[in-house]
């Protein structure tokens, strides 16, 4: 049987992880009440037996406790709440000796303990889902009355002319955008209204007047912040609503970009022609918008009840089994006396989760699911893909056809003197070996990825969560193992025999088959067909989309973790870039392998490809300030801005090797290495805190052994220094600088991969702190009093 302390492990939810019973404290207070009580060397001799409890045996014990007459041990008071914020605190009392009394004594104090934690963590997030499932209730009534108005006038407007327009509903602006107003006018005192529901909103200005409107868009536009143009309030069927759909795509920016700017030409002219001018429509694209964010908050919120409701099963059992413990060892019956009380307590008796639970899904069949309860459940109640053992199987079949491919390639590559450099087949290098190296670096990181995976899942930190992941349709570990070992197979599978053909002689007529093969790749990756995780696959397609067009794109989690992988992927995009060119100039039919080095306009793109990855991330850290106000990404953006200067340095001595650029090039790679170390030990990692309970670490570690960290920061200091080689152009033996230069690189993503793990661990573990185990979505409605 499964032990109780590892299935409490397995099934508890990894946010909350402090606000449950601390089942193991608990458990090492009975051990020593064990060792100290002569009387349990019976027990001592019977072997451990561990069952796995069920809500029956819950229910068994619960009427035992009611129909025995019990000789009572222990007697909890109860004590009422002296404030609403505390809930009802329980204290026991002991009426009886214990062999070991001060130890019991402990031992229920913090009993007593972790049953009040549970009470008011449980009343308080009850609180919590409860005002946001109101909040939602009223949201939803809005969008169904706007929707029925939207309905009607398109039924009045049938005629032709009226039925190419798309049909919308007119209401009058009362009040508009969000004020930009910066630290220095909040300090002066300017009364802003904020919508506490939305952390994303910030403040909000009264601009009934349109000589106050147009001046409030005029300074909106000269201190060149739109983050508020989402928002708007319209005068509907006597109601003020606030409408707020968030800039998180382009079209919505450039949208709320043009409404800016049309309505200034409105309010010029509704000086001359009165307030009509200044009217909002609300289409059905609008609330389409709004539809599909109030649908996400309700699976949250549907998930968040799932997730109160496996607390309180969990506490429940947990309390049961340490009580029976407790029976075992002292040979006292206080499990029925103490589970009343328990069964009794707030966490467990009240009701108001489970009914909201069932609105909800009422809710949710009837306005998102067309009655169809199934199909409400799969949004609602999304079940995981199970892992099957032929994925295993594969694992383990491509891995061989890997190695053995791999073997031969190389064994192959030595007889033919492919990679002799002086070789006269040493075109080979120039022009299959980008591929090579380009597929190599990929999938390196890629299995490194599944490396990340497996670990996260051991140490039960919640990487889906944080990424946002469907718990339907994301990639397992053995997923991502399978989708390298098959896909560098095939990779090396066609360059062997591509090589081989070489060999035979075959030299113009099979030039084209690197090129063709990563065109098939990039065709499988854009593939609309539902085959090889077509749903992963246009994540990571809109995920890099995100990043190359920052900053129009609201950054999230994912979106700035992918782009700094690309930090790391620099050498991969140049070898694609050289790909590229060798194809489109047609330099594989001509045998011309110089073109794109003597070309100034490719090795000007090649510098360029150098700072991309870097400037795309500097311009997520800009939008983020700009979307949170925070000045540490400011500061963030200065980290990429000096690995720019570093790069630049680079082309710079690469193109004279004069000893001023040498030296400038030591001096800003040092400063920004200094900089990049510490954002990633103290800001990424969440190390080096001197008041740490453990020394120059964090309070809270994932890893029970500590050296690791300290291990794993020295191997990031060494791996951050691989620059030097730059400088001191270190050559093993014959070995091309080529293949030095992907060595390198590999180096590079090795490191990548390992502060991909302790990057996450600080993630979810500053997360937990603040107990948030469910997305917050902005709600599209809000009611402005006339007042406002």
């Amino acid at each position: 049987m499964v032990k109780f302390s590892k299935q409490f492990e397995g099934q508890l939810v990894p946010e909350w992880r402090e606000a449950f019973v601390d089942y193991w404290q608990l458990k090492k207070d009975l051990k020593r009440i064990h060792l100290l009580n002569p009387e349990n060397t019976s027990v001592n001799k019977q072997p451990k037996q561990e069952s796995c409890f069920s809500f029956s045996s819950l229910r068994k014990f619960s009427l035992l406790g009611h129909q025995q007459r019990e000789h009572k041990v222990i007697q909890v008071h109860r004590k009422l709440a002296s404030s609403a914020s505390k809930g009802d605190m329980y204290e026991t009392e002991l009426l009886e000796q214990f062999a070991d009394t001060d130890a019991a004594k402990e031992f229920f104090i913090l009993l007593d303990l972790q049953l009040n934690k549970v009470n008011q963590f449980y009343e308080a997030k009850e609180v919590e889902f409860l005002e946001r499932g109101d909040s939602l209730k009223k949201q939803m009534q809005i969008l169904v009355e706007l929707k029925t108005l939207l309905k009607d006038e398109r039924a009045k407007g049938s005629s032709a002319q009226d039925s190419k327009e798309d049909v919308s509903i007119s209401g009058t602006i009362s009040c508009d955008e969000e004020s930009t107003t910066d630290k220095a006018e909040q300090e002066k005192g300017q009364d802003n209204p904020t919508d506490e529901s939305d952390k994303s909103d910030v403040q909000y200005e009264d601009c009934s007047k349109p000589d106050e409107l147009s001046k409030s868009m005029s300074s909106k536009r000269v201190d060149g912040k739109f983050r508020s143009l989402s928002t708007r309030v319209i005068n509907c069927q006597g109601k003020n609503l606030r409408i707020h759909i968030p800039l998180t795509n382009p079209t919505r920016t450039f949208s709320a970009i043009t409404y800016l700017l049309w309505d200034d030409l409105v309010n010029q002219s509704s000086k001359k022609y009165g307030v009509e001018g200044s009217r909002l429509h609300i289409n059905k694209t609008k609330l389409h918008h709004a539809e599909k964010m109030i649908r996400g908050a309700f699976i949250e919120l549907y998930r968040g009840l799932g997730y109160l409701q496996t607390y309180r099963n969990l506490n429940l059992l947990a309390f049961v089994k340490i009580l029976k413990k407790f029976d075992k060892v002292t040979n006292q019956q206080v499990l029925p006396i103490y589970l009343r009380v328990v069964e009794s307590s707030y966490f467990n008796s009240s009701d108001k989760v489970l009914k909201l639970a069932d609105e909800v899904e009422e809710i949710f069949v009837k306005h998102f699911a067309e009655d169809d309860r199934r199909k409400a459940m799969k949004y609602l109640k999304p079940t995981q893909r199970k892992e099957s053992h032929s994925v295993t199987f594969f694992i383990g079949l491509f891995s061989g056809c890997f190695l053995a491919l791999l073997i031969g390639y190389v064994i192959m590559a030595h007889v033919t003197g492919t990679y002799r450099p002086k070789s006269k087949t040493n075109i080979y290098m120039e022009t299959v070996y980008p591929v090579l190296s380009m597929f190599s670096l990929l999938f390196l990181h890629f299995f490194l990825y599944g490396c990340n995976i497996f670990m996260w899942r051991k140490t039960r930190i919640n990487y889906s969560f944080i990424f946002e992941l469907s718990p339907t349709r994301e990639l397992k570990y053995r997923d991502v193992f399978l989708i390298c070992t098959t896909s560098m197979t095939v990779v090396v599978g066609v360059l062997f025999v591509h090589l081989l053909l070489i060999a035979k002689g075959y030299n113009a007529q099979i030039q084209a088959i690197p090129g063709l093969l990563l065109l098939v790749v990039l065709l499988v990756l854009v593939c609309p067909l539902n085959i090889i995780y077509k749903s992963s696959r246009y994540r990571f397609l809109c995920v890099i989309r995100n990043i190359i067009l920052s900053p129009l794109y609201k950054v999230v989690m994912l979106d700035f973790f992918m782009a700094d992988q690309l930090c790391s992927q620099v050498p991969m995009l140049r070898n694609l870039e050289y790909v590229a060119c060798y194809y489109i100039s047609g330099s594989y039919k001509t045998q011309d392998y110089g073109l794109c080095m003597r070309n100034k306009n490719y090795r000007d793109l090649a510098y360029a490809v150098s700072f991309l990855p870097y400037y795309w991330r500097a311009m997520q850290c800009a939008r983020r300030w700009f979307d949170e106000g925070h000045t540490s990404h400011l500061v963030n953006l200065g980290k990429y801005v000096s690995a720019m200067l570093a790069a630049g340095a680079k082309v710079a001595y690469e193109k004279e090797r004069s000893s001023g650029w040498l030296c400038l090039l030591v001096v800003i790679s040092s400063a920004a290495t200094v900089y990049q170390l510490y954002w990633d030990f103290v800001k990424d990692w969440g190390l080096l805190q001197s008041h740490s309970k453990n020394p120059w670490l964090r309070d809270e570690l994932m890893l029970r052994r500590k050296f690791i960290y300290y291990l794993s920061m020295g191997l990031n200091l060494v791996l951050r220094l691989a620059w030097l080689q730059t400088v001191f152009h270190y050559n093993f033996g014959n070995v091309d600088y080529r293949v030095t230069g992907l060595f390198l690189a590999a180096l590079e993503v090795v490191r990548r991969g390992h502060w991909n793990f302790y990057r996450l661990e600080n993630e979810h573990l500053n997360n937990a702190g603040k107990f948030r185990a469910v997305k917050t979505i902005p709600l599209p409605f809000h009611e402005v009093d006339e007042q406002d």
